[in-house]
């Protein structure tokens, strides 16, 4: 029996894929279900249920996987003290397109540069992904996580903030109190469409806004070029605006009320069969967070 069988094996049944397997193993997927093929008949038994659509493990594969699943992580632990922390193999990482672009990547490069021989592939994007089909080991998520039997960890939060263009202000004045907000024009994406973008609080007391949308975006990025340009009001993270705050190309609004902070999680769509580099990732990218919390504070109190 062979040991790389048995982690193709769990990679396949934990995501349910040959081909997601076999790209986060930098393997074929031919390799992946001959490796699997092999092994289910040194053992005289079916592991895996294939469909047109779905790969499903048996009664007697789920019973294998979580006995086998226990001696891997065993031997990948083993494998990474004596390599002295070094970690090999592929690394997907799957964040929003906006905070991954501004404030996660330039955190990467020293992770990258002490790890040279591992893989680090990062997916992008607003929208909501398939993490297991994607085969991505850990994801970073911002605000409520849906339910599942996924493992979250809580990074950092972010403050949320009401922002507008000076150009816009000058055009169409400046809101002193949230029910002003009603009577501008409204940028509007994911991150304005969540349950609390539009609520604030003040002396004990919450207010919550409804607003139209003079234009919207399925992009977080397109929200805050089309409020810098002077198209609108937005409610964005400090995240995805830092950069034009600092710039003065836009003006945070009422700051005299306080919004609900926008939580960071790590997401492990597979639970307790993450892998290690996974998990050494996430450690190195929570004392990243800590170090930049000053400053995103200094930021948004301007």
């Amino acid at each position: 029996m062979d040991i790389n069988q048995l982690k193709i094996f769990s990679r396949v049944a934990r995501l349910k894929s040959f081909s997601g397997a076999a790209r986060e193993l930098s393997i074929s997927q031919s390799q992946a279900s001959r490796a699997v093929a092999e092994l289910e008949q040194e053992l005289g038994v079916s592991l895996l249920a294939r469909t047109t659509r779905a790969v499903i493990p048996t009664e007697e594969g789920t019973e294998y996987l979580a006995r086998i699943e226990p001696v891997l992580d065993q031997l990948e632990d083993a494998e990474q003290s004596v390599r002295r922390g070094e970690l090999r193999g592929t690394l997907r990482i799957g964040m929003p397109t906006s905070a991954g672009v501004r404030e996660i990547i330039p955190l990467i490069p020293p992770f990258a540069e002490m790890h040279a021989k591992l893989s680090i592939q990062i997916i992008l994007g607003d929208q909501k992904q398939d993490l297991v089909r994607d085969a991505v080991d850990v994801a970073l998520r911002m605000g409520t996580l849906p339910d599942s039997n996924a493992t979250a960890r809580l990074l950092t939060t972010y403050p949320r903030l009401i922002v507008a263009s000076p150009g816009y202000l000058e055009r169409f004045g400046t809101p002193g109190t949230p029910s002003e907000l009603q009577g501008h024009h409204v940028v509007h994406g994911p991150a304005g469409g969540v349950a609390t973008a539009w609520t604030f609080s003040r002396d004990g007391a919450d207010e919550s806004i409804a607003v139209r949308p003079t234009i919207s975006f399925n992009d977080n990025e397109g929200v805050v070029a089309a409020t810098a340009a002077g198209m609108g009001i937005a409610s964005i993270g400090l995240w995805a605006c830092r950069r034009e705050l600092e710039e003065g190309r836009l003006v945070r609004l009422l700051s005299g009320w306080d919004m609900v902070p926008t939580r960071v999680y790590a997401y492990y769509p597979l639970g307790k069969a993450t892998r290690y580099p996974a998990r050494a990732f996430i450690d190195y990218l929570s004392v990243r967070l800590e170090g930049i919390a000053a400053v995103l504070g200094s930021v948004s109190s301007r």
